[in-house]
């Protein structure tokens, strides 16, 4: 299990993830069609030509479950109970077919639960960089974590 229990974080703990992904064209139309979503702007290569971008835009919620999705091999593997909410989200970058993305996590805060004993609560800040190191995803996490079994 490559996740961690919630003693074994600690705030200001942050994570460099080594895994990278370069999303596609067919990562948009079938995250785009599997979650109903028609917007032209993420499926229409000729509608994106008159865009301001000129193509295509990565869907934000694609962008939003991969940054996430990049974290979990080293913070959260077997160990999260289930996510509580996310806030904060921001998209100061476009993403676009072609981008290769990366992530960084920092533990900003840890709760004991009160009324599960057996969980804690993490708040993770999850930031996604493309390959120029230009921020693409900012967002923090709310995470209910098994502690250490006994």
């Amino acid at each position: 299990m490559a996740g961690l229990f919630f003693e074994q974080f600690s705030v200001g703990q942050t994570f460099s993830h080594e895994i990278r992904r370069t999303v596609t064209d067919m990562d948009n139309i079938l995250f785009s069609s599997l979650t109903y979503n028609p917007a032209a702007v993420h499926i229409d290569h000729e509608y994106a030509k008159g865009t301001e971008f000129g193509k295509p835009l990565m869907n934000s919620i694609f962008t939003l479950g991969l940054v996430i999705g990049l974290s979990v091999q080293d913070t959260t593997l077997g160990t999260t109970v289930g996510n509580l909410g996310m806030e904060d989200t921001k998209f100061p970058r476009p993403v676009f077919g072609g981008d290769t993305l990366r992530a960084e996590t920092k533990v900003v805060s840890l709760r004991e639960s009160k009324s599960r004993p057996t969980q804690g609560i993490v708040t993770f800040e999850h930031r996604g960089f493309n390959q120029r190191d230009e921020e693409v995803i900012y967002c923090r996490r709310n995470a209910l974590m098994m502690r250490q079994p006994k």
